[in-house]
């Protein structure tokens, strides 16, 4: 199934959850990921394959 463009991401239906500094949502098919100290500030918008890539890197550091 097709996803909307990234920059159509809805964050009206977005439940953010935090670790920390950082807030992550899960909406549809896309990942927003925002600074938890700034939440009305920009969102980066990973699609699935993007977000599994993020987190593959994130832990080899």
């Amino acid at each position: 199934m097709a996803h909307p463009l990234k920059g159509e991401f809805d964050l009206t239906r977005a439940r953010w959850r935090s670790s920390g500094r950082i807030e992550v949502a899960f909406v549809d098919h896309l990942i927003g990921m925002r600074d938890a100290a700034d939440p009305d500030g920009p969102v980066l918008v990973f699609d699935e394959a993007e977000w599994d890539a993020f987190v593959a890197g994130a832990k080899d550091g």
